[in-house]
C-alpha cells in the first residue's frame, strides 16, 4: 500500500530571483558575444531554460495539497501552504484537505468541460433522500445520515481507490444500511435501539464508516443520523402502537401513585384513631379512593346521611 511522503520543495521566490539574475547575465554575455550567431544561440538557450523553469512554480493555498509524480513515479506531497518551485517535469495533482460533509442518499453530478478543457457547467449535488432499510425486527424504516470527513493521506486517496469522493459516498451508504439492520427501531428491554440510543448508534456508525474508508486515506470526523422514521406503509400502525404504549405507561404510573396515596391515607386514619374500619368498609374506601385518583373524569360524590352501614 502506497503511503504519503512529504516532499521538500524549494522556495519559489528564491528560484525566481535566481532565474531573473541568470536572465540578466545571459543577456549581458549575449550582448558581448564574439559574433551574431553566438549571441542568438545564447539568447535562445536562456529563453528556453527560462520558459521550462516557469512550469516548476506551484502555489499551495491553505488546506490544499499537491501530489507530485515524475513520469508515473510518486515522489511526494507538498502540504504546507506557500509559493514553491519543483522539477518542471513533475505532474502536479491537486487535492483539497478541507473538511467536507455530505448526506447519504444524495447524488453528485460531475462538472462538464469543453473540448479545450474549459468548465462549462460546474458539478452539483442533490439533496439527500432517506434510504429504505429493514431494521433488525424486519420493520421497513427510512434513514439517512450526515458524514463529516477529510483527506489525511493524499497518496492513498489518489492511488489506492479510483475516485475517493465516490468511494466515501458509497461506503458510507453501505455502512448505514448494515447498521440499521443490526438494531431495532425501538426497544422495550433496554437494548440499544436506533431511536432510543442515538449517541451509541452514531458512534458505531462513525466506527463502521472509518473502518471501510481506512484504505482511502480518509478520516471520518463525525457521522450523525439526520432522518429516522418508519416507512409510510407502516407509519400509521406504528404510531397507534406507540400511543397505546404511552397510555399504558401513563396509567401504570397513575396506579402506582394512587396505591401509595391510599395506603398513606389508611395508615394515617388508623394511627390517629380517627375511625375504625372493618375489612368490608376498608375495601369500600380503597375502591372509592382508587376510582377518584385513577379516573380520567371528575367523580360525582354521594353523601350518606344515614349510618355508616345504611
Amino acid at each position: 500500500m502506497l503511503k504519503e511522503r512529504t516532499f521538500r520543495a524549494y522556495s519559489g521566490w528564491v528560484v525566481l530571483a535566481v532565474m531573473l539574475l541568470g536572465s540578466v547575465v545571459a543577456i549581458f554575455f549575449a550582448a558581448n558575444g564574439p559574433n551574431v550567431e553566438s549571441r542568438v544561440l545564447s539568447l535562445a538557450v536562456a529563453a528556453v531554460v527560462f520558459f521550462v523553469c516557469l512550469f516548476g512554480f506551484i502555489a499551495v493555498p491553505p488546506n490544499t495539497a499537491r501530489a507530485l509524480l515524475l513520469f508515473g513515479d510518486y515522489k511526494g506531497t507538498v502540504k504546507t501552504s506557500g509559493f514553491y518551485w519543483v522539477n518542471p517535469f513533475f505532474s502536479k495533482r491537486k487535492l483539497s484537505l478541507r473538511t467536507r460533509n455530505f448526506e447519504t442518499g444524495s447524488t453528485r453530478t460531475a462538472e462538464k468541460k469543453s473540448d479545450v478543457g474549459t468548465v462549462i457547467e460546474k458539478g452539483s449535488r442533490t439533496n439527500g433522500r432517506p434510504s429504505k432499510v429493514n431494521d433488525r425486527d424486519g420493520n421497513p424504516i427510512d434513514i439517512s445520515a450526515v458524514v463529516v470527513w477529510k483527506v489525511v493521506d493524499t497518496a492513498e486517496a489518489l492511488f489506492e481507490v479510483d475516485d475517493y469522493e465516490h468511494f466515501v459516498e458509497v461506503q458510507s451508504e453501505a455502512a448505514l444500511r448494515v447498521l440499521a439492520s443490526r438494531h431495532p427501531y425501538d426497544s422495550e428491554d433496554h437494548e440499544v435501539s436506533l431511536r432510543g440510543n442515538p449517541t451509541e448508534v452514531c458512534e458505531q456508525l462513525q466506527h463502521d464508516i472509518q473502518e471501510r474508508l481506512a484504505k482511502a486515506g480518509v478520516e471520518v470526523i463525525e457521522a450523525r443520523i439526520s432522518h429516522l422514521a418508519y416507512s409510510p406503509e407502516i407509519a400509521a400502525a406504528m404510531l397507534q402502537r406507540q400511543q397505546a404504549q404511552a397510555v399504558v405507561a401513563a396509567r401504570t404510573k397513575i396506579v402506582e401513585g394512587a396505591v401509595g396515596m391510599v395506603k398513606m391515607a389508611l395508615d394515617q386514619l388508623q394511627s390517629d384513631g380517627i375511625v375504625e374500619l372493618d375489612d368490608e368498609r376498608r375495601a369500600t374506601m380503597v375502591s372509592n379512593l382508587l376510582v377518584v385518583l385513577c379516573g380520567s373524569a371528575h367523580t360525582q360524590p354521594v353523601i350518606n346521611t344515614g349510618s355508616l352501614y345504611n
